[in-house]
């Protein structure tokens, strides 16, 4: 069997982000096998997926031991994901064959991707909302309080039965045919359909129920797919330390900065996903970099925010003194979102 260093490489590079941001695990590195190394979309779709399969019962591990798992939303999610990942990959297959179904894998993984990143600019938005409005955990923040550590309680929420299922027969499709969303679209929509949760604990929930989404995916990959035994290799070489490393040192990285460069990234490789040339991608990222600071200061100015977020010295305050700053007040640690 013949390991690609490089490609483990990559693949470690590409951990360490998801480390950081517990995003974009099959949204990066999908697009980098196809991309820089031409891996046809199918086998790399496969190969990613049986490396997920073996990762992701770790992450999901931590977050049952946090206490940061809602069992009740899980349990409906993979009543919709779980055989819907599994038929992801026969319908992938009945699309056609050959050619015919790389070009509708590689489509259909642009638009995941397109999907993704405009999930990030969403739960942006809600954060810079949530300041605006300062809302706190008790009046409904929608979005984890900057520099806030992992809850130990998961607040009372109703279950939304059927909406619940719908999201995991979509997302499980989705996952089962391109390899992204596990991590990308189904969070944002969870996001949407409970905004009592608080940021980690969506994201343990959402972990938790990608475990046996991914599996289901990687079970009719290996049947049905093209899996390849040397790329999965590779990705497990590279992502295994790489996913320790981003999450030691993600407590100390600016997650706002990160994301945005996520959000980048996943643009620029949905973009090559639907076949755009080099040329018209730069001016189109180039683009995008001027014209993004400018919408986001207008979004801001419109919700009472200053265009440019102040940052402010950090000082150590008593809880009972009087100018111990209020939760929707921006300081250093709001800024970085």
């Amino acid at each position: 069997m013949h390991f690609d260093y490089v490609m483990a490489i990559g693949s470690f590079l590409v951990a360490v982000v998801v480390g950081l941001t517990g995003m974009g695990g099959g949204a990066l590195m999908t697009p980098m096998l196809v991309t820089f190394f031409g891996v046809p979309p199918l086998a790399a779709v496969s190969s990613d997926l049986v490396a997920a399969a073996v990762m992701k019962p770790v992450g999901g591990f931590v977050h049952l031991r946090r206490g940061t798992v809602d069992l009740r939303l899980v349990g409906w999610l993979c009543a919709g994901s779980v055989p819907a990942a599994f038929c992801g990959v026969l319908v992938a297959r009945a699309l056609g064959t050959g050619e015919d179904v790389q070009g509708v894998i590689q489509a259909a993984l642009g638009v995941a991707l397109l999907i993704a990143a405009a999930g990030l600019a969403v739960r942006g938005y809600l954060a810079m909302r949530d300041r605006a409005e300062e809302r706190t955990p008790a009046t409904g923040r929608r979005t984890a309080v900057p520099g806030e550590p992992a809850a130990t309680g998961l607040p009372t929420v109703t279950v939304r039965r059927l909406p619940t299922v719908l999201v995991g027969v979509v997302g499980g499709l989705v996952v089962g045919m391109t390899s992204v969303g596990s991590g990308s679209l189904i969070i944002v929509a969870l996001l949407a359909l409970y905004p009592a949760l608080k940021a980690n604990q969506l994201v343990g929930t959402d972990l938790v129920q990608a475990v046996p989404l991914v599996m289901s995916a990687a079970l009719g990959h290996v049947l049905f797919g093209d899996f390849q035994l040397s790329v999965t290799a590779a990705l497990l070489a590279g992502s295994v330390p790489g996913v320790y490393l981003g999450s030691r040192i993600s407590s100390r990285a600016p997650g706002g900065l990160v994301r945005r460069i996520l959000a980048f990234v996943l643009l620029a490789s949905a973009l090559k996903m639907f076949g755009v040339g080099n040329t018209a991608t730069v001016w189109v990222l180039i683009g995008v970099l001027l014209a993004a600071p400018a919408v986001w200061a207008l979004l801001r100015i419109r919700h009472g925010l200053p265009a440019i977020p102040r940052r402010r010295a950090h000082l150590p305050v008593r809880n009972d003194s009087p100018e111990t700053p209020k939760m929707g007040h921006e300081t250093s640690g709001s800024a970085a979102n």
